[in-house]
């Protein structure tokens, strides 16, 4: 095994991983929950679907919408889809709920930042995003907007239609919304992996043209 299939796999584990620990601290922090959650609260109150179930059935949905932009799932799209959860109870296990507001403050932006850099681990890595990474990655690719533009947008659309349902925004929800997609433009040029001629493919190198990500 190469030194950079080595570190692609690397880099995917540790990205993944950290993105779970990433929720959980933004949840530990009590000022709200991501405008995919939102959309998640919102769906589970006006049909009575679980809470957990309604997020996985919109995991679905979003990726029978990488169908029309050609967004190809691959390795990463699995271990997202199967580790975030675990790694998400892993971080919810260790870190204790905060009820004082500087903490709460700097817990949930620790968070984010965190999310961001994980964000562009595990897709830097070249494996495959998760489903609403990727339609984010499928959409600028295809669009050729920049990545701010195109998660922002996602993110503000998916918090409105959850909080029109009846999903819990607080003022953390309007932040991650506002500043992931500008934190994810920096992270994913930076922390992608380079391309190396002959290297094994592994599905999921569908990320957009002149981001580097």
């Amino acid at each position: 095994m190469s030194l950079l299939l080595t570190r692609r796999i690397t880099q995917l584990f540790v990205g993944v991983f950290l993105y779970g620990i990433s929720i959980a601290m933004m949840v530990r922090a009590g000022l709200g929950v991501s405008p995919w959650d939102v959309l998640g609260q919102g769906v589970s109150l006006q049909t009575g679907i679980p809470f957990g179930i309604t997020t996985a059935l919109i995991g679905l949905v979003v990726l029978l919408l990488w169908i029309p932009i050609r967004q190809k799932p691959g390795v990463g799209t699995v271990c997202n889809a199967l580790l975030v959860g675990p790694s998400a109870e892993v971080g919810l296990a260790v870190i204790p709920e905060q009820d004082v507001l500087w903490l709460q403050i700097l817990l949930f932006t620790g968070g984010l930042l965190l999310l961001a850099v994980a964000t562009g681990l595990y897709i830097g890595a070249r494996m495959g995003p998760g489903p609403r990474d990727g339609l984010m990655t499928g959409l600028s690719r295809q669009r050729g907007w920049p990545i701010w533009v195109v998660r922002t947008s996602i993110e503000v659309t998916v918090l409105a239609i959850g909080w029109i349902l009846g999903g819990t925004v607080g003022v953390g929800t309007v932040a991650f919304a506002l500043l992931i997609g500008p934190l994810v433009n920096y992270t994913l040029p930076v922390l992608r992996v380079p391309e190396a001629p002959k290297e094994p493919h592994l599905d999921g190198d569908a990320e957009p043209a002149g981001t580097a990500n």
